[in-house]
């Protein structure tokens, strides 16, 4: 192996071991906390971490593999499989993604209708239509037999080895990746630039507030109105920083991976292996990014998190307490006697 192999492969052996820990941490988040899972919210970001959760487990693997050893892993039947789940769990969490968007758009724009427009059905209905849209794709291809290894990005994914069914996996592949990155791009952005408008308008109306308070105070301390306007500050681009992180890391990871299998269509452009793997390695990172942009570092999440490590620590400190009164008890009656 080069060194390029082996820095890609210590590459996707972190990203599989930091999705799944952080995946991990997340569900046990969803299931010690009453509160995350009442949330409607709750239930799209359950599906997104099932979603990543699957993925390190089925299709970072096989990548791994398929870098070092440069050939398929395993047999057709398990390529297939793995092809199939990741063609599935990647437009699922895309669209996931979008669902989480509608939501907070939902959320922000209508807050005094919120609770009749977003229900747990209305949730389950999304949820739903993810699962059929994200399935129909990749159900098309392995009837077709349009999956398969794939030198270019080292795993299991949609693949046409036949010559003669090169003009209908282009019209599929561009159909693909438009109802599945281009739509979830649209929405996001769609939905977040809306939930960006409201913010600054709710920051302006907040600010005017702000100030006419501090020219009414004239015997403020100048420190505390520095803080008041700094708190301003940061509250306008409180909301910015959020819904950059959102989209940018949405484009970040996907866009280079989805271009890249939209010019490998074209004969005329050659693609470098390196290259093809490293936009895999980006689409994976974002199974990565998921569990800390839209769950870990919330509020909620961090509280949820003190709480389960206290109670760990409590127990800890019980036990261990009782452990060693355990001999002072035995030694007890010996003092006694």
């Amino acid at each position: 192996m080069s060194i390029w192999e082996l820095l890609l492969a210590f590459v996707v052996v972190v990203l599989m071991l930091v999705a799944l820990l952080a995946n991990v941490l997340v569900l046990m988040c969803f299931l010690y906390s009453a509160d995350i899972r009442k949330q409607v919210p709750g239930l799209f970001i359950l599906n997104l971490t099932f979603c990543n959760l699957l993925m390190a487990v089925s299709s970072m693997p096989l990548t791994l593999a398929g870098i070092i050893y440069k050939s398929q892993p395993g047999g057709d039947q398990v390529c297939h499989v793995v092809g199939f789940l990741e063609t599935f769990l990647t437009t699922n969490s895309m669209l996931s993604m979008a669902a989480l968007s509608i939501d907070r758009w939902i959320a922000v724009v209508f807050p005094l209708s919120y609770h009749s427009k977003m229900r747990y059905r209305d949730a389950a209905l999304i949820l739903s239509y993810t699962w059929v849209h994200s399935a129909s794709f990749p159900i098309v291809a392995a009837s077709l037999s349009w999956v398969g290894f794939h030198h270019l990005y080292a795993s299991c994914t949609l693949y046409n080895k036949r010559p003669e069914d090169r003009t209908q996996f282009v019209i599929f592949t561009g159909v693909f990746h438009a109802l599945s990155f281009l739509l979830s791009l649209v929405v996001l952005c769609f939905t977040y630039l809306k939930v960006l408008k409201v913010a600054r308008f709710h920051c302006k109306r907040i600010d005017v507030i702000t100030m006419q308070t501090l020219v009414l105070l004239v015997d403020i301390h100048p420190s505390v109105r520095e803080r008041c306007l700094e708190e301003q500050r940061r509250r306008r681009q409180r909301a910015t920083k959020k819904i950059s992180t959102f989209i940018g890391t949405f484009i970040l990871c996907f866009a280079p991976y989805v271009i890249t299998r939209l010019v490998e269509l074209s004969s005329v452009v050659h693609i470098n292996s390196h290259w093809g793997i490293i936009s895999k390695c980006l689409a994976y990172s974002k199974a990565v990014s998921d569990p800390f942009v839209y769950s870990l570092l919330r509020h909620q999440y961090k509280k949820t998190w003190k709480d389960i490590i206290n109670k760990i620590l409590k127990r800890s400190s019980i036990n261990s307490s009782a452990l060693a009164g355990e001999p002072h008890s035995r030694n007890l009656p010996q003092l006694n006697e």
